[in-house]
């Protein structure tokens, strides 16, 4: 099947794939910002997204999208490699209109899939997967299960650590220029652009990508330094938040 086996298949399931990912990335900023205003009305999302099976669904349903996206992304890369040979050593200079991100998406792919396993280890295992472990018969300890829906406690505790901080603001600058060529890339793949739109399009992705960033970026400094409703919430000093990761 073209779609699976000819390169220009591979570049639509990607595009595909990865405009589902910038919307999901949205919904998500979205979510959180609530934790800067109500750390009640977080915590209540949390619960209605716990482990229901629309929840457990949509966990799963998202880690198909990530995992065909970045493996094509992989395919993909090796394969222009190969193709290109021993000419890719030739050329020491920027060519002229390439952008920077574009000569660098596997290397900002790689931060962003380790920035997702550090959030998926301070957030997802600590919420979400006590929860099924728990469903499936496992034994969880009672103050971990009472609190598998404090997601505004989590985010302060993480966020008051500075490495923490630090590492989550690296991820999401990785994040804006993976998004920001990607967006375009993909609309560019789709054949969605034309000579009116070809320009629109990157301004389009540009302004929603960097709203998604900042929104990300808002929750980490309102974590960091205890603005808002995440400043009422107690944590424990940062030298004992960072100790595992010091």
């Amino acid at each position: 099947m073209w779609l699976f086996n000819s390169s220009v298949g591979k570049k639509v399931l990607m595009s595909v794939t990865g405009l589902a990912l910038v919307f999901f990335l949205l919904f998500h900023m979205s979510m959180n910002l609530v934790a800067i205003f109500s750390t009640e009305g977080y915590n209540m999302i949390c619960e209605f997204l716990g482990a229901n099976w629309y929840a457990l669904v949509g966990t799963a349903g998202l880690a198909v999208l990530v995992l065909v996206h970045f493996v094509y992304a992989f395919i993909l890369t090796l394969q222009n490699r190969k193709a290109r040979g021993s000419q890719r050593y030739a050329v020491l200079e920027k060519p002229k209109g390439v952008e920077w991100a574009s000569q660098n998406m596997l290397v900002l792919g790689i931060i962003v899939i380790l920035g997702m396993g550090l959030h998926l280890f301070n957030f997802w295992a600590k919420m979400q997967l006590p929860e099924v472990l728990h469903m499936l018969g496992m034994h969880i300890e009672p103050n971990v299960m009472a609190n598998v829906a404090n997601g505004s406690g989590y985010i302060a505790q993480t966020f008051t650590c500075p490495v923490y901080a630090i590492l989550y603001i690296v991820w999401l600058a990785a994040l804006w220029f993976h998004l920001t060529h990607g967006f375009w890339s993909a609309i560019q793949t789709l054949g969605i652009n034309n000579n009116v739109w070809f320009c629109r399009w990157r301004v389009i992705g540009n302004v929603i990508v960097t709203l998604i960033i900042l929104g990300f970026f808002a929750v980490v400094v309102a974590g960091f330094f205890g603005l808002g409703a995440l400043g009422t919430i107690e944590v424990a000093a940062p030298a004992a938040c960072c100790a595992p990761c010091c």
